[in-house]
């Protein structure tokens, strides 16, 4: 397969391409105005994040959510895709019972090198479950404790929604009122704190 560039002549191709997502119009924009102004300098600087136009845009991308963290290394991994920064600062609170796989969720909070901080929820009610992995594309926060608060509402308004769920099997009550209960005395504990 023939690696694609973007040249003077890509205009068109950016032009006809259907199906871009919001960002990736801003950035087609940014390029076709590139190739109007005849800056190849700039089509060179896009050329360098990929071998195809959808990895050109999304590594672009990923690179730009990075700058609004202070991330500004740009490495790409063996498959040619950006390569997720790693945050600072980087933990990983456990509510619930952590000495048992599955009964227990993870707040994981980091920030980036210019101090804003974000998290990403992993969470479990007993079989069903979900998260992800922090990211540049999670929220911003001026601070851990901004960030930690935020974590613990979003994922105690997720585990009282569950509470009487006729879906014992997926939503296990003895594992969503413990890990409640761990909630409401990290939120506490993080309030006792700010009285000192």
């Amino acid at each position: 397969m023939e690696k694609f560039a973007l040249t003077l002549r890509s205009k068109t191709v950016l032009k006809e391409h259907r199906g871009f997502a919001r960002y990736e119009k801003e950035l087609a924009a940014e390029i076709i105005l590139a190739i109007e102004q005849k800056n190849t300098e700039v089509l060179n600087w896009f050329n360098g994040f990929g071998d195809s136009l959808r990895a050109i845009l999304m590594n672009v991308h990923a690179y730009h959510k990075g700058l609004e963290f202070g991330f500004t290394e740009i490495a790409f991994g063996q498959y040619g895709w950006f390569v997720r920064p790693q945050f600072l600062d980087y933990e990983v609170i456990k509510p619930g019972n952590s000495e048992r796989y599955g009964e227990y969720s993870e707040i994981r909070i980091g920030r980036g090198p210019n101090g804003i901080w974000s998290y990403a929820l992993n969470y479990s009610f007993g079989c069903a479950g979900g998260g992800s992995a922090l990211s540049v594309y999670d929220p911003h926060f001026a601070s851990r404790d901004a960030a930690l608060d935020h974590a613990l509402a979003k994922l105690k308004v997720m585990f009282t929604a569950q509470i009487g769920s006729s879906d014992t099997t997926n939503y296990k009550q003895d594992i969503i009122q413990k890990t409640l209960k761990a909630i409401d005395q990290q939120m506490v504990a993080m309030i006792q704190l700010s009285l000192f």
